[in-house]
């Protein structure tokens, strides 16, 4: 690799840690202003103009606080969780493809990290390692409330992964890829290209899994307030509570950019042939993934504040004999049509 060519990988690390980094003030901003607008209340409008200071506040705070490590913790551990909550949820966004390629210094330029030929499979390991943090966590915490949390999660993610998973093999199923460029690529030309009208049940299934897996509302079983205190961080204050906090926020965002990746066309504008406009088409699909990807993380807040948390046995249920056997049954009928289809 030449060095121009390296200094391109770089400046694209850079700009996707620092957009998701950028992400994360602003859902931290919009998850206050959309909860005050649906409750009747104001939120957050003294530091800064209209308070979008407020995330940054928040961050000063959160260094500037007294770092307490309780007694009888496994010590450690309990430093390196949120470590290992936080770093894959900042990984994972390496190997989506955020934009159409573009010319620049007599190079074509794809925007993405990594384009790499198991795209799918480095998210979904990454997002499996994530859980681990959470489990350590709650379990060197030597709090029962935590270690109560921890377990919950891992729970939750086994029961919900299995059905996500599923949903994602019909897509492959389709696209015959694990490449994300390829599925996005598969979607161009129209709207009814998008896998969102070819797979609507296993999008349907994709999307309530995402919640389980990000542990939020209605699903955020492993920190429920009401019954755990806080769960698996419990104990944690500082930055290390922080980074549980930006962790889950990173995971959101991944979410709702493989959402719209695998059933929205990706950076895809329907009926625009983005590369055919140069540099132009090139900013027009990162708005456009950006918008797609923004809907998605506004249902996430919308979600949170208009349902009430299931009960635990209700979340299982739903895992395990809703959702299960609703993705193996659309896998079935995916894989018959296709069948059908190449006979005919």
């Amino acid at each position: 690799m030449d060095i121009l060519g390296f200094i391109i990988i770089c400046v694209k690390v850079l700009a996707v840690f620092a957009g998701t980094m950028l992400a994360i003030l602003a859902m931290i901003y919009a998850e206050r202003r959309v909860s005050a607008f649906m409750q009747g209340r104001i939120g957050p409008n003294r530091v800064g103009p209209k308070g979008l200071l407020q995330p940054l506040a928040d961050g000063i705070k959160f260094l500037t606080k007294e770092d307490i490590i309780p007694d009888g913790v496994d010590k450690p551990i309990f430093i390196l969780s949120p470590a290992i909550v936080l770093i894959p949820a900042l990984m994972t966004f390496a190997v989506i493809p955020f934009g159409s390629n573009i010319s620049l210094f007599g190079r074509n330029i794809s925007l993405q990290v990594a384009d790499v030929n198991v795209g799918i499979l480095y998210i979904l390991a990454l997002t499996s390692i994530g859980v681990y943090g959470i489990v350590l966590a709650g379990w060197s915490s030597n709090n029962k409330y935590s270690m109560l949390g921890g377990l919950r999660s891992a729970a939750q993610l086994i029961s919900y992964e299995l059905a996500m998973g599923l949903a994602i093999v019909s897509i492959i199923l389709l696209d015959g890829s694990l490449k994300l460029n390829d599925i996005v690529s598969s979607q161009q030309g129209s709207l009814f290209s998008w896998y969102i009208f070819k797979q609507p049940l296993a999008f349907l299934i994709f999307l309530i899994a995402t919640y389980a897996e990000t542990n939020r509302l209605p699903f955020d079983m492993a920190e429920a307030e009401q019954e755990l205190i806080g769960g698996y961080h419990t104990e944690y204050s500082s930055m290390k509570f922080a980074m549980f906090f930006m962790a889950e926020y990173a995971n959101m965002i991944t979410a709702a950019a493989l959402t719209v990746t695998l059933f929205f066309g990706g950076w895809d504008i329907p009926f625009v042939d983005e590369s055919s406009l140069g540099l132009v088409g090139g900013l027009l699909s990162i708005l456009s993934f950006i918008v797609k990807m923004g809907f998605f993380l506004f249902l996430f807040i919308w979600t949170r504040w208009t349902f009430p948390r299931f009960r635990y046995d209700q979340l299982m249920k739903l895992g395990w004999k809703v959702m299960l056997p609703l993705a193996l049954l659309n896998i079935f009928i995916t894989a018959g049509y296709l069948t059908v289809a190449a006979f005919v």
